[in-house]
């Protein structure tokens, strides 16, 4: 039977979940649009699954869809539970991850991402992203950071989000000693930085600390870093995006490691 109404509970929630970090706090889900996002999410951990009429006309869809209960919304419906104005046809309710954080920090060579007060949604999953693709261990972020599984976060990640390990510790800056504690090198990219990005040695085990968009770290994080290092500026550039910065470091570690 269609879910016609936008009234429904579950049309409701599902709205609820794409809004309110909070909700998806207390329900341990977050809710993925678009027919790659399903496909690519771990089986376990696929809670719903909510598609329109239109969705299932399309070649595969149906059989893509073989094994799971599904749920089928009008386009109204859909559009309301997804809200933005052209939904791509099927919602996936999937369980927040559970890492395991003692694991990941005891691998061999590890490198970590550290982000503290990252505020752009879209930022956050690009960091995510591209993370995944420098080989980077987990990306670990301070409470003040944006959601990981706000909407734009997640489109952003383009399915990252099911593979790369991401957390945030009760206790960041302690969390940050006791990585420096267990050997891990922190290298700060700061504007006051003396070392240049690519002098360090990032083939062992190490972390990149990166600040707020419109701020930079804050002078606690840039404390507790063994290195501040910087990206040399041209022409009257005085630093680069967030993100982009978090990707010269990581893909410059990832040199190093395969040369």
């Amino acid at each position: 039977m269609m879910i016609t109404s936008t009234a429904n509970p579950q049309v409701k929630n599902l709205a609820l979940l794409g809004k309110k970090a909070k909700a998806r706090k207390e329900q341990g889900v977050f809710v993925t649009e678009g027919r790659k996002m399903f496909e690519e999410a771990p089986r376990n951990w696929i809670q719903g699954i909510y598609v329109s009429e239109a969705y299932l006309s399309k070649e595969g869809s149906r059989e893509g869809l073989m094994g799971f209960s599904y749920e089928v919304l009008s386009e109204h419906a859909l559009k309301a539970a997804a809200g933005t104005q052209s939904p791509q046809g099927i919602l996936t309710v999937v369980r927040i991850p559970a890492w395991d954080i003692p694991d990941l920090l005891q691998r061999e060579n590890a490198a970590y991402l550290i982000l503290e007060g990252i505020q752009d949604p879209g930022n956050l999953g690009t960091m995510l992203r591209t993370a995944e693709g420098a080989g980077i261990t987990a990306v670990i972020a301070s409470p003040e950071t944006a959601d990981l599984y706000n909407p734009k976060a997640i489109r952003a990640t383009m399915g990252s989000i099911y593979r790369m390990p991401f957390f945030t510790p009760g206790d960041f800056y302690g969390f940050l000693s006791g990585m420096k504690q267990n050997g891990i090198q922190i290298y700060a990219a700061h504007l006051k930085g003396s070392v240049p990005y690519d002098a360090p040695d990032y083939k062992t085990a190490c972390a990149f600390l990166i600040g707020n968009e419109g701020n930079g770290l804050t002078e606690k994080a840039a404390s507790l870093a063994d290195t501040a290092v910087k990206i040399p500026m041209q022409g009257k550039v005085e630093s680069l995006n967030a993100a982009v910065t978090a990707a010269v470091l990581m893909y410059e570690r990832h040199r190093q490691r395969k040369g």
